[in-house]
């Protein structure tokens, strides 16, 4: 059986006194992937370093919607020069989006940045790494005026409604679900949608160094790759299906997701 973490952020300083033996935990757990999503030039600089020097491991570059106020035409270009550096370890562009829950960055500047991030993947035809809270709408409404029959994307750490993952669906991306899956109140509401999500559009994450699933939630703070398992073993079990079928499946999505072979 084998698992791919289709976005997490282990170039987090939090991993820096023990990432070896962290990856190493997660290649033991059959974690044989990991997509680490860009949300800084700072961070993307620093697992491209890790990306480098590790098996298996690729990543996205973008900017994050808290840091949108910081971002420029000279950094997405820079990721662009990037991305044709490194074909073969960046495989995506994001994480993008628009998040109006804390409001980091002013919404207009979210919106004109998360804009000149689609047009940049586009341009590329690289994947996106989606990120959508509190945006009441905007988000999807953006999605759906610049529709892209060739693009692909996911919606990272899904926490919308059934209408709204449905339109997703319908724009052709994948749903991303983290360990809320395995949370018992919190995760209610996506424990019955995941069973409305068709097998060959949906991948796990763990988002690490955030939300922890159960049982590691009562353990320790800090999530890591290697209990992306408890998200698969719970989504398993929520689909009720052979469980090495399921590991198949969503291992061949994230490839097709993110174009790896």
């Amino acid at each position: 059986m084998r698992l791919f973490d289709s976005h997490a952020h282990i170039d987090d300083e939090v991993y820096d006194f023990d990432f070896d033996e962290m990856l190493h935990r997660a290649y033991n757990g059959g974690v044989e992937a990991i997509m680490v999503a860009g949300v800084t030039p700072e961070t993307i600089t620093k697992a491209l370093k890790i990306a480098q020097t590790n098996k298996n491991i690729f990543i996205s570059v973008g900017m994050h919607p808290h840091e949108a106020q910081y971002c420029s035409d000279d950094i997405i270009d820079g990721y662009k020069r990037l991305a044709l550096q490194y074909p073969s370890i960046i495989r995506a562009w994001g994480e993008a989006g628009l998040d109006f829950n804390r409001m980091h960055s002013p919404r207009e500047i979210q919106e004109k940045w998360f804009l000149r991030h689609i047009d940049a993947a586009d341009e590329l035809n690289l994947s996106m790494i989606f990120h959508e809270r509190d945006s009441e709408g905007r988000f999807l409404q953006i999605l759906q005026s610049m529709r892209h029959r060739e693009r692909k994307g996911v919606v990272h750490c899904f926490s919308g409604t059934k209408e709204e993952m449905f339109k997703y669906l319908d724009l052709g991306y994948y749903i991303g679900i983290t360990g809320i899956l395995t949370l018992q109140k919190r995760g209610d509401v996506l424990r019955e949608l995941a069973l409305l999500i068709p097998d060959d559009r949906i991948v796990i994450e763990t988002d690490a160094p955030y939300l922890t699933p159960v049982p590691m939630k009562n353990k320790t703070r800090r999530n890591e790759p290697a209990f992306v398992r408890y998200v698969f073993d719970r989504l398993a079990e929520i689909k009720d299906v052979d469980a090495d079928i399921l590991a198949e499946t969503l291992w061949n999505n994230t490839c097709s997701l993110y174009s790896i072979r």
